[in-house]
């Protein structure tokens, strides 16, 4: 429990944990960023990290040149993180193949997610893996269920490279530009639970269509 309350006071408060990591390790905070987000799109194991709000963040921190950071090599570093991280996740899918709908839900693995997916994959094809990029959870499991799918590297990889770039240079960018406006710097954590909460209202709509259907 204790290592849970830790976890929701780091998304909560990630504007000052996220600072204090900059001071802490300078220019290495790419790397760790990098780590982040790529665990997020490359493991399904790892759908709970705070990618949206890291990327708003990280933009307004990029915008103060807090730790020397720079915006365009913040974007290019993320960007190639997002896309090998749905690479590592579409490979790993095409590893596993269909058998794993036949897994059971575990702390480790979210069949319930990996379903909803697979129905969101089957209905809008290619275009889940540019609308997913914008949806927790779902942004994890649509490389997989690529692989599953056996989409094609050509066309995974176009979608992929697409998704990956309107993701973070939206999110980049717009922490960049309205990060650092007076109002907004001073209700961040507000911001990110806004940023959080935005993210899951079209997984709630589809879930109440769901249950009316």
């Amino acid at each position: 429990m204790e290592f849970f309350a830790q976890f929701i006071d780091i998304i909560l408060h990630l504007d000052k944990h996220l600072a204090l990591m900059v001071q802490q390790y300078g220019l290495w905070i790419y790397g760790i960023l990098f780590f982040i987000v790529f665990a997020e799109t490359g493991f399904v194991v790892f759908p709970f990290l705070p990618g949206d709000s890291l990327l708003f963040v990280a933009g307004a921190l990029a915008a103060i040149g807090e730790g020397g950071m720079n915006i365009f090599t913040l974007i290019a570093i993320l960007t190639v993180a997002a896309v090998l991280g749905n690479t590592v996740n579409y490979q790993i899918g095409r590893f596993f193949g269909p058998k794993v709908f036949h897994w059971e839900s575990s702390r480790l693995f979210n069949k319930a997610a990996l379903m909803k997916t697979h129905v969101f994959y089957e209905k809008h094809g290619g275009k889940t893996l540019v609308i997913s990029r914008f949806l927790p959870l779902f942004r994890t499991f649509a490389p997989f269920v690529a692989g599953i799918g056996s989409m094609s590297y050509a066309r995974f990889t176009l979608f992929n490279l697409l998704g990956a770039l309107g993701w973070v240079v939206s999110l980049c960018l717009a922490g960049y530009w309205l990060g650092n406006i007076p109002w907004i710097k001073a209700n961040l954590s507000l911001m990110i639970v806004g940023i959080i909460l935005f993210s899951f209202i079209p997984i709630a709509i589809g879930y109440l269509k769901s249950r009316s259907a």
